[in-house]
C-alpha cells in the first residue's frame, strides 16, 4: 500500500489551472524527483502533499501513522537559538511528553504517555540529536545569525532527519551549497531509508538521487521510472510521437499549446549539436591559449585590443593570516567560458575581482583588455519594478530591441526566453520566482556587454530554462565568468575551469567539472605510479662494479609478468570498447526503458566506468610500451 496517495487534484490561481485531476502515489523506499517548467505548481503541490495546503479539489489519503516532513526553500529559524535547539524542534513533540511524564501531573495518564514516549523513541530524543548533528558536521553550540545560507541548509535537514519522517519532501535542497556539500547530500538521501520527494533542476544530482521521476505538465503529472537520464531518454520518444501526431493537429490550436511542442522538440534534437559546438569551442579556447602563449611578449599591446581580457602572473592575495590567492597565473582571452569552482568562502568572488581588475592583488601583476563592458547577474536580482509589465522591462518605451547587428520586436525576443506573447503586457508582479530570473536573463542580454559575470545564475531556472541559457552561452561571442555549483550547467557551458584547490592555490584546467575531475584523477594516479617507480630500493648487501650493471640493465626490461600483460592489454581494450558500444546502443534504444530502475541504473552506471576504466588500460599499455 502506497504511503500517500494524491487523487483527482484540481488547483488553480486566478484562470490557471495548476492541477487539472492530477494523481500521484509514493511508495515506501521510493525517491521521487518532481520537475516541470516555473510557474506549474510545483511548490504549492508539495505543500498539499505535506498537509500545508489543500486542494481546491480531490483526495489526499496517508497510511495510518505515516509521518511527513517538509523542508521549504527558504526555512524560516529562530536566529537567536542555537543549533542544538533549531535541530531538537524536529523531536518537540517526544521532548514535551517527557517533560510531562517527568513532572507527575496527577491529572496525567502515565501509561498512555509511556505509550506513546516508546513509540516516537523519545527517551533518548538527546541522543538522536547528537548523532544526527554529528553525521551532518554541524556544531551544536552555534547560533543560526554565524551561520551561512549553506550551513542553514543542513541545520533544516537535520530538523527534519532527527524526526525520522516516513516520508521527506524538500524543495530545492541544492540551493546554496556548494559541490562538495551537494555530494554528501546526494549520499544522504540515497541512504535515507524512507520515501522522498523533492524538487530540484540540478540534473546530475537527480541522476545521482532520484529512482522516478515525475513531471508537472500543463497540470497534469506524468511518470517515469530511473533517474533523469532515463527521463530524458523517454521523454525524447513521447517527443518524436508527438511531433508525428501534430501534423494531424488543427493550426488553429492555441499558440503557446504549439510553442511547447514545437520548442522543446527543437531544443532536444539540438542537443547533439550543442555538445559537438562545446567540444569545438573547448579545442578553439586550447589553441589560443597555446598561440597567446607563444606570442604574447611580440603582441603589441593596442593591437591586442579586445582580444586580451585578463593576464595574470603570480598574483596573490590575502586577508589578515588566510591567504585566499597564492601564486595563481593565468590568461583569459575573449569568448573564453571559464567555470570558477570552490568551496563556499574559497575566495571565488575575490578571485573574480582580480581578474577584472576590480581589485589589486597584494603581489604580482594583473593586465585587464581595453573597452571591457562587464554585465552582471547577481547585481540584478532585485533591479526588477513589479508593476512593469515584461515588455517595458526589456524595452522601456519601444517595440523593438537591439541584439548586437541585430533587431528583434520585443514579443519575439520574450518568446525567446519562454515568454508567449500573451504575457508580454503582463506585471513583474504576476510571475514566479523562477520566471523572474528568465527575465533578468532576458534584460541581461538585451543590454551591451562584452564580459558576463553569472553568479549562480541556475537558482530557481527550470530545466527547459537551464537548456535554453547554455545554448545562449555556447552562442555568445563575448568572455563569461561562470560561478555555479551546478555539474551539468557548467560542463555544458564552460570551456575551462578554475579550481580552488586549498591553501589559497587555484588551477586551471580545460573543460569542466567532470573533465577537471578526471584530469585531477589521473594526475594523482600518475603521480603515485611515478614515486613507486623512482623510490630508492631497500638496503642491500653491497654488491661489486660487476654484479651492479646487469641488475641495472635488466630493471630496464619488462618482467616475464609484464610482458604477458602488455601482450594481454590490446584484447582487454577491444573487450571494452565492444561492451561500450553494446551498451550504448541499448541506451539509445527503447526496451531498457521498459525494465526496473535498478536495470536501468545498472546499465547506465557501467557505462560511465568503462571510460574511466579504458583510459586506465591506454595508460598502462603507454607505460609498458615505452619500457620496450
Amino acid at each position: 500500500m502506497a504511503l500517500l496517495t494524491l487523487t483527482n487534484a484540481h488547483l488553480a490561481f486566478g484562470h490557471v489551472p495548476l492541477l487539472d485531476g492530477a494523481d500521484f502515489s509514493l511508495e515506501a523506499g521510493e525517491r521521487v524527483g518532481l520537475i516541470g517548467r516555473n510557474g506549474t505548481g510545483k511548490s504549492s503541490l508539495l505543500k498539499i502533499l505535506a498537509g500545508l495546503e489543500r486542494p481546491d479539489d480531490g483526495n489526499l489519503q496517508l497510511q495510518s501513522g505515516v509521518r511527513v516532513i517538509y523542508v521549504p526553500q527558504e526555512p524560516v529559524f529562530d536566529h537567536a537559538s542555537t543549533v542544538f535547539d533549531t535541530v531538537a524542534e524536529g523531536v518537540a513533540e517526544a521532548r514535551e511528553l517527557r517533560a510531562r511524564f517527568e513532572a507527575h501531573e496527577p491529572h496525567e495518564d502515565l501509561d498512555a504517555l509511556q505509550t506513546r514516549l516508546e513509540a516516537l523513541d523519545g527517551w533518548t530524543w538527546e541522543q538522536r540529536v547528537d548523532e544526527t548533528l554529528q553525521r551532518l558536521r554541524l556544531d551544536a553550540t552555534g547560533t543560526i545569525e554565524q551561520l551561512s545560507g549553506g550551513t542553514k541548509k543542513r541545520v533544516a535537514l537535520a530538523r527534519a532527519l532527527v524526526a525520522a519522517p516516513d516520508v521527506l519532501l524538500l524543495d530545492e535542497p541544492t540551493n546554496h551549497l556548494d559541490l562538495d556539500a551537494i555530494d554528501w547530500l546526494a549520499g544522504l538521501l540515497t541512504n535515507f531509508r524512507g520515501a522522498l520527494v523533492l524538487i530540484t533542476h540540478d540534473r546530475a544530482f537527480l541522476d545521482a538521487v532520484a529512482t522516478r521521476i515525475v513531471e508537472l505538465d500543463r497540470g497534469h503529472l506524468h511518470g517515469y521510472p530511473g533517474n533523469f537520464a532515463a527521463f530524458e531518454a523517454a521523454k525524447q520518444r513521447e517527443l518524436d510521437a508527438e511531433a508525428l501526431a501534430s501534423a494531424r493537429f488543427d493550426k488553429l490550436l492555441a499558440q503557446e499549446e504549439v510553442w511547447i511542442r514545437k520548442g522543446v522538440e527543437a531544443r532536444r534534437t539540438r542537443s547533439v549539436a550543442r555538445v559537438q559546438r562545446l567540444h569545438k569551442l573547448r579545442e578553439e579556447h586550447a589553441a589560443r591559449r597555446e598561440q597567446q602563449g607563444r606570442v604574447r611578449l611580440d603582441i603589441d599591446r593596442g593591437a591586442a585590443s579586445g582580444k586580451l581580457v585578463a593576464e595574470l602572473e603570480g598574483v596573490s592575495k590575502a586577508y589578515g593570516d588566510k591567504t585566499i590567492v597564492r601564486d595563481f597565473s593565468a590568461i583569459f582571452l575573449r569568448r573564453d567560458k571559464v567555470g570558477l569552482v570552490g568551496p563556499n568562502g574559497a575566495g571565488k568572488t575575490t578571485l573574480l575581482k582580480m581578474i577584472l581588475g576590480q581589485l589589486a592583488p597584494d603581489s604580482g601583476t594583473v593586465r585587464t583588455g581595453s573597452n571591457m563592458q562587464i554585465a552582471y547577474f547577481d547585481q540584478m536580482r532585485e533591479a526588477l519594478d513589479p508593476n512593469k509589465t515584461l515588455a517595458d522591462t526589456i524595452s522601456p518605451g519601444s517595440e523593438w530591441i537591439e541584439i548586437g547587428s541585430q533587431r528583434k520586436h520585443v514579443m519575439s525576443y520574450l518568446g525567446d526566453f519562454l515568454f508567449a506573447p500573451a504575457r508580454a503586457n503582463s506585471p513583474v508582479k504576476s510571475l514566479s520566482g523562477g520566471e523572474r530570473n528568465r527575465l533578468l536573463l532576458a534584460r541581461l542580454f538585451a543590454r551591451p556587454a562584452n564580459v558576463l559575470v553569472l553568479d549562480e545564475p541556475t537558482n530557481d531556472l527550470d530545466i527547459e530554462t537551464l537548456e535554453l541559457l547554455e545554448e545562449l552561452l555556447q552562442d555568445y561571442d563575448g568572455t563569461v565568468f561562470l560561478v555555479s555549483h551546478d555539474r551539468r550547467f557548467v560542463d555544458n557551458v564552460v570551456t575551462s575551469t578554475v579550481v580552488a584547490e586549498g591553501d589559497g592555490r587555484w588551477r586551471e584546467y580545460e573543460g569542466g567539472i567532470a573533465d577537471w575531475q578526471a584530469q585531477a584523477a589521473r594526475s594523482a594516479a600518475l603521480a603515485e605510479a611515478a614515486s613507486r617507480a623512482v623510490a630508492p630500493p631497500p638496503p642491500q648487501v653491497r654488491a661489486t662494479a660487476e654484479t651492479v650493471a646487469p641488475t641495472a640493465a635488466a630493471r630496464r626490461k619488462l618482467s616475464y609478468k609484464e610482458q604477458r600483460e602488455l601482450e594481454e592489454l590490446p584484447a582487454r581494450i577491444e573487450a571494452l570498447e565492444a561492451e561500450q558500444a553494446r551498451l550504448a546502443a541499448e541506451i539509445g534504444g527503447s526496451a531498457l526503458y521498459t525494465e526496473t530502475p535498478q536495470r536501468i541504473a545498472e546499465v547506465t552506471g557501467r557505462h560511465a566506468a568503462i571510460e574511466d576504466e579504458l583510459m586506465g588500460l591506454l595508460e598502462r599499455w603507454e607505460v609498458l610500451s615505452n619500457r620496450t
